[in-house]
């Protein structure tokens, strides 16, 4: 592992370059507060928990937002899961971990396919312990999660007896606010055919198990943890449009919150921070192969919800940007690899 002074860093520079808010959601506030609550950088916090994660471990994730519930909950968007795609193959690499992924049943096939592409083959429990013994092949686990409140919390206890995870990640998902609604960034309820994983996470941040989140907007799991600040800083952050009597904000908490201008960027700098600490470079997500998933994500139909169509921007930023962040995280931790 490269020097320790060294390591923090190029935690830093990864927070810097990721916490630039192009977008101006004002994710540079919930950056400056969630990094003064953790002490450090932001990043760096979350490398070091998917790190710790015992060699042969379990990780749940989640990821996917089902983008225009209204009109059809088969739509899902295409920030989060290429992030949580190059996370799960980093845990693999780095660990041996069985990582099991949680989404929508209408959304499992996009999801399951962006995971393929980044090198993980998509199997079920039992052959994921199988791979996990003998290390012979990089695998996914792909589940459904309920859709409807009740459902969900009880697939949370379910869940986490079975499976005993040794951290949860979420990247991009969506959380109730403090009246139980699901909001877009507009400040919309598209609760409609969502998956209530949350849920999941309140339970396991009850039981002590750890939990590593990422979010661009103040409405995902883990954002409870600056809740002020949303409500402060982002639109309709304290007031929506729906006319539920709160804002967008996330009531969910976690351990270590990554913010980013994009989710996708802070999944990507957490997997190169990953890479610095493991001294390999097979956990980098490369603009290769982010240019693979973007392409698989159209492919499979997952839009950039900003503008409402089929393509390879990703909340509202082209292509290029997404490849030029990937090219940056790489650069910055080169001299650690």
């Amino acid at each position: 592992m490269a020097d320790k002074d060294l390591i923090t860093r190029l935690d830093n520079r990864l927070d810097q370059l990721v916490n630039i808010d192009m977008g101006e959601r004002g994710v540079e506030h919930l950056y400056e507060a969630a990094r003064e609550l953790q002490g450090g950088a932001l990043v760096g916090a979350a490398a070091d928990a998917l790190m710790a994660v015992p060699e042969g471990g379990t990780v749940i994730l989640t990821t996917g937002s089902v983008s225009r519930a209204w009109i059809t909950p088969d739509l899902g968007e295409n920030d989060g899961p290429s992030g949580a795609a190059a996370v799960a193959r980093a845990l693999v690499l780095a660990r041996n971990a069985t990582c099991v992924m949680l989404c929508e049943e209408t959304l499992l096939p996009a999801i399951r396919s962006t995971c393929q592409a980044a090198g993980l083959f998509p199997v079920t429990l039992e052959q994921a312990a199988i791979a996990r013994a003998d290390k012979s092949l990089a695998t996914i686990v792909m589940l459904p999660y309920a859709t409807e409140d009740e459902a969900g919390r009880a697939q949370a206890v379910q869940m986490l007896d079975a499976l005993t995870p040794d951290l949860l990640f979420s990247t991009e998902r969506v959380g109730r606010n403090e009246h139980g609604v699901y909001h877009s960034m507009k400040g919309i309820d598209y609760g409609m055919g969502r998956a209530r994983v949350d849920f999941l996470f309140d339970e396991a941040l009850a039981r002590g198990i750890p939990v590593v989140a990422v979010g661009d907007g103040g409405n995902e799991i883990g954002m409870g943890k600056v809740a002020d600040h949303v409500k402060a800083y982002v639109p309709y952050g304290d007031t929506c449009q729906c006319g539920c009597g709160g804002g967008i904000g996330a009531v969910t908490s976690c351990d270590v919150l990554v913010t980013a201008a994009c989710s996708n960027w802070g999944c990507t700098a957490i997997a190169a921070a990953m890479a610095a600490r493991a001294d390999n470079a097979k956990l980098l997500h490369t603009p290769e192969r982010e240019a693979l998933l973007l392409d698989t994500m159209v492919a499979n139909g997952l839009i950039n919800s900003t503008h409402g169509i089929v393509d390879d921007s990703v909340d509202g930023f082209p292509r290029q940007s997404h490849l030029a962040v990937a090219e940056l995280c790489r650069t910055i931790v080169s001299r650690a690899l």
